[in-house]
C-alpha cells in the first residue's frame, strides 16, 4: 500500500499582477481559477508520479480505505491529515493542482468537505472523474434523525425542545459510523480502481473481497462490544451531530449534540447549551462524547455544567496518530465501540 499526504505539486502559473487592484486580485486567485490554470498545463497524475495512477483522496478516512483496496497499484495521496477537521480544511493552490491532476479524485460528498466544494466541483467539470461515497448508500436526512426525540420530547421525557442549526432536509454525510454502509463504499470503490488504466484489476478485486470481508467482521466486533449497554442506557450526547448512522445501526438514540448540527463551524447558543444540559440531566447520561478532530472546551464546559458527566473523546471524522488507537478505519471504530461501551455498560 502507498498512501502519502500531498506536500507539493507542479502549479506553474506566470501572471501579470500589477494592474489589478488587490481586492481584485485576491478575487481572482481563487481555488477554482487555480485549477482551471492547473488543468491548462495538460500534467496528468500519471506523469506527475511514478507511472502508478494517481488517486488523490480528501479525507484520510477514505484515504485509508482506498489504500486499503489499492494495495501497491496505485499512488493514493490524502489531502487531510490525521486529526484534522474536515469541515474547516481548505485546500492549498498545490493541493488543488494535485486534485485537478488526478487520475481519480475521491471524495465523501454530500457537503462534507465544505471548504473544497467549489474546488471539487471545478475540476469534476474540467474532466477529473470524481468518486462520492454518499452516491453508494442509502443517506439518512438529520429530519430521520430528529423524529425518534421529538417524539420523546413530545412524552416529556428528555426536557426542552432542542434547536438544530441546520435544514434537517440536509443529507447526513457521516456514513462511515456505519461500518455495513462502508461496505458498499468499499465495493463500489474497489470497482472504480480496478478501471482506472495499468492497474492489475483481479489484485484489486481480490484485495476489495478481503477488505469487505474485514468490515464485515468488524460489524460483528462493535455489536458485540456494544451488547453490554442495557436499553435504556444506549443514549448519546455528542460534540455535533456525527452519529447518526452509528445510532441507527447499533440501536442508540442521540438525545442531543453540544454543536447542534452536522458541521463544527456551527456554534451553539447559551439557551441550546442550557437546554441540551436539562437533556442530559434528565436523561441521566453518564458521559459526553467528544471528537479527537474539535476541541473539546464546549463539551468540558456542558460537563461542568451538569455535574457528575464524563467527557470521552472519540475518534469522529478524522483518523488520528499511530499508536493513537484509531489509525485507520477498522482501528478507530473497535476502539470508538470499546469506549462507548466502557462510559455507558
Amino acid at each position: 500500500m502507498s498512501v502519502r499526504r500531498v506536500e507539493g505539486g507542479g502549479l506553474r502559473l506566470r501572471i501579470v499582477l500589477d494592474i489589478l487592484p488587490p481586492m481584485r486580485m485576491r478575487a481572482i486567485l481563487t481555488p477554482i481559477a487555480l485549477v482551471a490554470l492547473a488543468a491548462a498545463c495538460g500534467e496528468s497524475g500519471s506523469a506527475a508520479g511514478d507511472g502508478r495512477p494517481q488517486v488523490v483522496v480528501t479525507t484520510s478516512i477514505l484515504g485509508d480505505v482506498a489504500g486499503e483496496l489499492a494495495g501497491g497499484e496505485v499512488d493514493v495521496q490524502v489531502l487531510m491529515p490525521p486529526g484534522a477537521d474536515p469541515h474547516e480544511a481548505a485546500l492549498s493552490a498545490r493541493e488543488a493542482d494535485s486534485l485537478a491532476s488526478a487520475d481519480l479524485a475521491v471524495v465523501n460528498g454530500a457537503a462534507f468537505e465544505q471548504a473544497m466544494e467549489d474546488t471539487i466541483t471545478a475540476v469534476e467539470e474540467d474532466g477529473t472523474p470524481v468518486f462520492r461515497a454518499t452516491d453508494h448508500v442509502e443517506l439518512l436526512t438529520f429530519a430521520d434523525q430528529h423524529a425518534a426525540d421529538e417524539a420523546a420530547e413530545a412524552e416529556g421525557d428528555h426536557g426542552d425542545e432542542l434547536d438544530h442549526g441546520h435544514d434537517d432536509a440536509e443529507a447526513d454525510p457521516h456514513i462511515w459510523t456505519d461500518p455495513t454502509r462502508m461496505i458498499e463504499v468499499a465495493r463500489a470503490l474497489g470497482d472504480r480502481i480496478a478501471e482506472l488504466d495499468g492497474v492489475n484489476a483481479e489484485t484489486i478485486e481480490a484485495n476489495t473481497a478481503d477488505y469487505m470481508a474485514a468490515l464485515e467482521g468488524l460489524d460483528t466486533e462493535v455489536e458485540q462490544d456494544l451488547a453490554a449497554i442495557p436499553a435504556e442506557r444506549r443514549r448519546l450526547v455528542t460534540n455535533h451531530e456525527v452519529f447518526g448512522y452509528f445510532a441507527q445501526r447499533y440501536g442508540f438514540e442521540v438525545v442531543g449534540a453540544v454543536i447542534p448540527a452536522g458541521t463544527t463551524q456551527a456554534e451553539p447558543s447559551s439557551a441550546e447549551v442550557e437546554a441540551l444540559a436539562e437533556v442530559v440531566e434528565e436523561a441521566g447520561v453518564p458521559a459526553i462524547f467528544a471528537e479527537t478532530s474539535s476541541p473539546a472546551t464546549l463539551a468540558d464546559a456542558l460537563a461542568e455544567t451538569v455535574g457528575d458527566v464524563r467527557v470521552v473523546p472519540l475518534f469522529s471524522e478524522s483518523l488520528g496518530d499511530e499508536g493513537s488507537g484509531g489509525a485507520t478505519y477498522v482501528e478507530m471504530m473497535r476502539t470508538n465501540a470499546e469506549r462507548i461501551a466502557e462510559a455507558l455498560a
